[in-house]
């Protein structure tokens, strides 16, 4: 869903074609009108060249709807013909990735967070919004279509192959624009970050207090902290040895590979730990919360309104808030903004966290006894937690001069820091 695509000739695993067109838009407009395809391209298109969950197709289609059929040549396009230019997700092709993402049930993770989760947190913000307060804005693409289907194996014949698809608006074609990992993110692009993800984190915490609900209860297909224990350890265990032997070749980091060495038994323990949300502040993450998954617009709106749009919510969790500004900022910030402004981007947060929940009611501060200094003691957990996640997607980071030089400035930082000295820090408090 960024800038990166390749032509590719026409596939039989896609379901591209103009039978399948005309059933997703009438599903998306509501209609049983007739439906003409006037013309649709179709182009394999993915997030940096790379997608590890999901097979992404890049669809264009024009089309008139109407209550008899219309005839019109692909070349002679009527005035009133409608475009839509969206992207699909499909099941990863690979056995191998499709085992990995059924299994852990990412695919459906983020088809119910367009078909229950966001509809039901506008929903309780059109309900609690305080008369004379701007509602918040919770920027992602629109859902034009999903279908699910596990699979399954039947007494007799052949098996059913599990099936997955989302339709999502491709964003691009409103003027937003993915990110190069290796620059990371300027300043501003980062407080537009902070900004969208504050509203889901307000919305959710409102709507868990004051309908006092479990929200892991009310949403069963959250990634459950253990599943996400053992897929975040799997990662590691395949990124540490990288990451000691990129150390080893650099040289003189032998205390930060001992700090590692030392880490290493206990950090399924770690992370598990450092999921768990530290309440009364659980509420939903997006727990993949870095540069890769985020569009900003190319012409930035001074209200810092949908500057930021938020992508990929496979990994949607019941967890504590700290863990995706970590993230964010261990990952996707050069090493100059990240020292000269995380305080600074942590003010952000907590302030626009604070008046969100205000709009609708809630005060953290004295219904919570939430205060600044206590998110700061969250968010240098979170800090492990974001580290111990960039060391599970290490092959990012190797291999570019820059970004290699971030992650050992991080390193050097959270050593110096002491954030890996959890015995002194009360990490399990």
């Amino acid at each position: 869903m960024t800038d990166t695509e390749e032509d590719s000739a026409s596939s039989d695993s896609w379901p591209v074609n103009e039978d399948w067109l005309i059933e997703m838009l009438k599903t998306h407009h509501c209609t049983n009108n007739d439906i003409k395809i006037a013309d649709f391209s179709a182009k394999q298109g993915c997030s940096d060249g790379v997608s590890n969950l999901s097979d992404i197709l890049a669809v264009s289609v024009t089309y008139n709807i109407g209550s008899t059929p219309i005839e019109i040549a692909s070349s002679d396009i009527s005035s009133d013909s409608e475009k839509l230019e969206f992207i699909i997700k499909l099941l990863p092709h690979d056995p191998f990735s499709r085992y990995f993402v059924t299994e852990a049930k990412f695919d459906l993770r983020e088809i119910r967070f367009y078909t229950r989760v966001l509809p039901d947190l506008l929903e309780f913000q059109n309900q609690n919004i305080k008369p004379g307060c701007e509602k918040m804005s919770i920027c992602v693409p629109k859902c034009f279509y999903t279908h699910y289907s596990p699979g399954k194996l039947p007494a007799t014949g052949s098996p059913e192959p599990p099936e997955s698809i989302l339709v999502l608006e491709d964003m691009r074609s409103s003027g937003y624009k993915g990110m190069n990992f290796v620059d990371g993110l300027n300043l501003e692009q980062a407080e537009y970050a902070i900004k969208a993800i504050a509203s889901v984190h307000a919305l959710s915490l409102g709507m868990k207090f004051k309908e006092r609900i479990d929200l892991n209860e009310k949403y069963s297909f959250l990634f459950q902290i253990n599943k996400a224990t053992e897929s975040y350890q799997q990662l590691l265990e395949q990124g540490l040895p990288q990451l000691s032997k990129f150390l080893q070749q650099k040289g003189n980091f032998e205390s930060e590979l001992q700090v590692l060495e030392q880490l290493r038994p206990i950090t399924k323990s770690l992370i598990e730990n450092l999921l768990q949300p530290v309440e009364p502040m659980g509420l939903i993450t997006h727990t993949d919360f870095w540069c890769n998954n985020l569009l900003f617009k190319e012409t930035p709106d001074d209200s810092y309104n949908d500057n930021c749009s938020i992508l990929d919510w496979q990994m949607i969790t019941y967890s504590r808030p700290t863990n995706d500004i970590a993230l964010l900022i261990t990952s996707s910030l050069p090493s100059c903004i990240r020292r000269q402004h995380t305080q600074k981007l942590l003010d952000l947060y907590y302030n626009l966290l604070r008046s969100n929940c205000s709009k609708i009611g809630l005060d953290i501060e004295v219904d919570l006894q939430y205060s600044r200094n206590k998110m700061d003691c969250d968010f240098r957990k979170s800090q492990l937690l974001s580290f111990l996640l960039c060391i599970g997607s290490i092959d990012v980071a190797l291999g570019h001069e820059e970004t290699e030089q971030r992650l050992l400035d991080v390193l050097h930082d959270f050593h110096e820091d002491k954030i890996f000295a959890f015995e002194d820090n009360d990490m399990f408090k």
